[in-house]
């Protein structure tokens, strides 16, 4: 213990020589992190667990109660939890999806006893097998870990499954095998190349090719020999561009005018798409893991975002998701009919023969809009399924209908019922013949009877969330008032408000040119001459909505000045009868002003850039190694090197920094003026400027410089191998398959593969910000924007009991991170036999959660023990006050609030509260409820 002050000492003593930090500080941090398996109840059906994703909890009710259901405990875990299982009566499982991190609680205490660490963005957990082992997703690294419940600390299996972001989990009914839903699985469409300018670049232009189905013509007709909707004749001819082309049972690569574009493919002249003869996309839906082997097995060809997953009474598995029609070209096309909310029954013996289902089945799809009585019977954007004990009915929420419907095995509609806002976890209570459904946006738990199927009370829970960020969510997600046919949204495809990994055509055939008046071109730089927007622009891959307020204008050619130019497309893709009112467009634009970029996954803790960065899945393209030899381990710190001067590109013009500018990737809103970078003016809406460029070598000449903070979500697109997991990638139409491919493009001038490795570094560790910044003078190096993300410690936490050396290690890193400012940090456990909860000020000093009382950090760190765990928890600048002491943010702290009997889940409430009280009692719905 001598050792632990002497270190704490020296850290108050360097904190006193640290320089602060500028940092936008937030008290609430909105990566907007989906439910998985947010709702659970215990073996015995006495206690429903809920997880409180923005109070960072997990809630107890006990449904026992005479008073209906009642809140009994909440519980601090990590930060955004999205799932929660019993693994007993006793002991709950809590995935934490920022923390990287599983919260293992113990319900009789009401305490997080242990804390296990996991890959990137842990999704759900299960546990089978004999003997019984914890399986748990972790969705951005395409993994299932294997951990020993009894000794969760050792160092777990790691099984790496073939799809992207497997995410829900289920069981056998016998506990042999175990089910994972590949969240972003593809739908077996992908992109062919046709809108290059430049000799020799890759992709090939496929589509241009004359040994393709229509001899060459590029863009070719989607109706026959001709194009539905019939082509403007006041536009000039449409520019060649890619095509997206769709493998249908046989196998057969076709486009939306049934022509088959197999050989160029897959086939004899694969080489014509930069493809291998015999190269293929699987389209793995469900993964199927033996517990006791952990081989895997596949179902395939299910839908292309499989959302929940549960398990029918006689063993099949059921998934619901959503299926995308982007291979049909053209915005008129698919007006509020360009996706389907669907249903699979596999069998798991016979896993590539499902069977699957329209869980719309009043939906004929003829027309994109009809009357709202018949959209409000739509459900949409599935999230939860259960079945009933005698596999009669399963209930399926719909989060963006706001409602759930009951259906049968086959699919049969058999009954809906509105709920509350959002709705994602359900449980079926067998022995109360009732539901319980969490509704995630409204902050409430619904209960209905199963027989009736009827809301019989909606019990609220507290919600930190701002109220701008809870009144514009609903413009995001909800079908029935945004949509023709009452089940698609913005969400649809900007799914949690990022993106589907898919490309589209949405351009139209009737529309007109668009000037480019107005527009930042080229920043002032000497640029090739820029082209009006042809409304034909070719497929194109669906962008995130993360921190694009600000970062105007909008779209991968820029061609939406603002937010506000976006509202047609209610009514001309969604197929809605109207737009929203400029209020409602405000109130979505302050939802989205929220939407933040999470912690990156490969940046140290310290928010460094990694020296020596594994780059597993990353490939030699043939430029210099031959194609498809793995790619050396990158550092990114030399790769900043090469991205910014003196490495110049296009013969002395420019550097890759002078248009991606750190922190955010996007160019400046600025233009240079011979001697400086000067601010351009607002736009009307207040939008940004930043600027388009006209040096990508596309036929889509004039496009925006995109920002490069989520790149590593698109990984997954390689054909320098057979196989992909993705149809989509990089650039604008999602063609150029790998980060390795675009870098050693011919218009860039990496000097070796290992360059090529530590600029891939570079960019797979781009958010996090904390990068070097340009200067008003410096023509290759402008001031970027600032960028919308998250320190890489953030959520990272360690539960002491005795603090081990390579925990107290870490309890000090983060103390050192906060010292800084550049974080926060926040304690939580049981302290003199209370729950408490501390924030740290710095100095070697934390806030207790009364505010009369501050501890030292050793005094702290001493106390822990078994029975008074401690959970450290790394949280955001700004953020530790309302997390770790004043939950309601009322200036009255946690238990000062508990000391006076009054709640500190509600702010300036007077009235008596007893510790384990519910934040609300269930009972009669109001009628505005109805």
């Amino acid at each position: 213990m001598a050792v632990i002050r002497r270190a704490v000492l020296l850290l108050c003593f360097i904190a006193l020589l640290l320089p602060g930090m500028s940092h936008a500080d937030e008290s609430f941090v909105n990566w907007e992190d989906p439910h998985v398996h947010p709702l659970e109840l215990t073996p015995d059906g006495n206690l429903l667990l809920a997880v409180n994703t923005a109070d960072n909890r997990l809630m107890v009710f006990d449904v026992t109660s005479r008073r209906g259901l009642e809140l009994v405990a909440s519980i601090p875990v990590g930060l955004d939890p999205v799932s929660v299982r019993a693994r007993s009566n006793t002991e709950a499982w809590v995935v934490n999806h920022i923390s990287d991190s599983v919260s293992i609680v113990d319900l009789r205490r009401g305490t997080v006893t242990a804390t296990v660490y996991t890959d990137d963005e842990p999704a759900d957990v299960v546990f089978a097998g004999r003997p019984e082992r914890a399986f748990i997703t972790c969705s951005q690294v395409n993994r299932v870990l294997v951990v020993d419940p009894r000794r969760p600390d050792a160092t777990p299996r790691r099984i790496t499954l073939k799809g992207e972001d497997p995410r829900a989990l289920a069981v056998s009914p016998d506990g042999r095998f175990v089910y994972a839903a590949i969240f972003e699985s593809g739908n077996g469409s992908t992109i062919l190349g046709g809108g290059s300018l430049i000799p020799n670049a890759y992709p090939p232009n496929a589509v241009s090719d004359a040994r393709g189905p229509y001899g060459g013509i590029n863009p070719p007709p989607n109706a026959g020999s001709t194009f539905f909707p019939a082509l403007n004749p006041a536009n000039p001819p449409p520019p060649p561009v890619g095509l997206i082309v769709r493998k249908n049972t046989r196998g057969q690569w076709l486009d939306d005018n049934r022509a088959d574009w197999t050989d160029l493919v897959s086939g004899a002249n694969a080489a014509a798409s930069g493809r291998l003869t015999g190269w293929d996309m699987p389209d793995r839906d469900l993964a199927i893991i033996d517990a006791a082997s952990l081989d895997v097995s596949y179902a395939t060809r299910l839908m292309n975002a499989n959302m929940a997953l549960a398990v029918h009474p006689s063993g099949s598995v059921t998934v619901v998701g959503t299926d995308a029609r982007n291979e049909v070209r053209f915005e008129p096309n698919v007006n509020g009919r360009f996706l389907r909310v669907l249903m699979a029954v596999v069998d798991p013996r016979r896993p590539t023969s499902p069977s699957v289902h329209d869980l719309n089945p009043h939906l004929d799809y003829a027309t994109p809009t009809v009357p709202q009585s018949v959209r409000n019977l739509s459900v949409g954007d599935p999230r939860g399924i259960a079945w009933n004990s005698r596999g009669t009915r399963a209930f399926v929420t719909g989060m963006g209908s706001n409602n759930v419907v009951a259906v049968g095995l086959g699919g049969a509609r058999l009954g809906q019922v509105e709920v509350g806002e959002g709705p994602t976890g359900i449980v079926f209570d067998d022995s109360r013949d009732r539901l319980y459904v969490l509704n995630r946006f409204g902050a409430s738990i619904s209960v209905l009877s199963t027989d009736r199927l009827k809301e019989l009370s909606r019990v609220e829970f507290f919600d930190p969330t701002p109220q701008a960020l809870k009144v514009g969510r609903k413009h995001l997600y909800d079908t029935h008032k945004t949509s023709g046919l009452g089940h698609v949204s913005c969400a649809s495809c900007h799914i949690d408000g990022r993106m589907d990994r898919l490309g589209w055509d949405l351009g139209d055939p009737t529309g007109a040119v668009k000037s480019l008046a107005g527009q930042n071109l080229g920043m002032g730089l000497p640029l090739p001459p820029f082209e009006a927007w042809h409304p034909m622009k070719g497929p194109m891959t669906t962008q995130t909505l993360q921190d694009i307020i600000g970062k105007e204008p909008l779209h991968w050619r820029g061609d939406r000045a603002s937010l506000e130019e976006f509202n047609p497309a209610f009514e001309g893709l969604q197929g809605d009868d109207a737009q929203l009112t400029p209020r409602e467009m405000k109130e979505l634009r302050s939802f989205l002003a929220t939407l933040t970029f999470p912690p990156n996954p490969f940046r140290n803790l310290d928010n460094s850039l990694p020296r020596n960065l594994p780059l597993t899945g990353h490939y030699t393209t043939g430029r210099f190694a031959p194609a498809g030899q793995p790619l050396p381990n990158g550092d990114a710190t030399r790769g900043m090197a090469l991205f910014r001067p003196p490495r110049l590109l296009a013969q002395g013009l420019f550097a890759c920094n002078t248009c991606h500018t750190f922190p955010s990737g996007l160019a400046v809103d600025m233009q240079w003026t011979g001697a400086m970078w000067m601010p351009m003016q607002k736009g009307a809406m207040g939008e940004s400027h930043h600027a388009l460029v006209s040096t990508d070598g596309s036929t889509n000449v004039t496009l925006k410089v995109p920002q490069l903070r989520n790149v590593y979500e698109k990984v997954g697109m390689e054909l320098t191998q057979k196989e992909s997991l993705s149809g989509f990638a990089f650039i604008h139409d999602g063609s150029v398959d790998s980060l390795a491919r675009f870098i050693t493009e011919p218009t860039f001038n990496p000097e070796s593969d290992q360059e090529v490795a530590d600029l891939v570094a570079l960019l797979l560790s781009f958010a996090g910000s904390e990068l070097p910044r340009g200067s008003a003078t410096d023509m290759f190096l402008p001031p970027g924007p600032d960028s919308k993300d998250s320190h890489a410690a953030v959520g990272q936490q360690v539960t002491l009991t005795t603090a081990t050396p390579s925990e107290f290690a870490r309890v000090l890193q983060f103390m050192s991170l906060a010292e800084q400012g550049k974080v926060g940090l926040v304690v939580k456990g049981r302290r003199h036999g209370e729950e408490r909860g501390f924030a740290y000020l710095g100095g070697g000093v934390f806030q207790s959660d009364r505010a009369s009382e501050k501890v030292g950090a050793y005094l702290l760190l001493a106390g822990a023990r078994p029975g008074a765990e401690l959970t450290y928890t790394v949280v955001p600048a700004g953020s530790e006050r309302r997390i770790g002491v004043d939950r309601d943010e009322d200036g009255m702290l946690d238990r000062d609030e508990l000391d006076r009997d009054r709640r500190p889940d509600r702010a300036n409430d007077g009235r008596r509260f007893v510790e384990g009280e519910g934040a609300g009692q269930s009972g009669p719905l109001a009628t505005a409820d109805l």
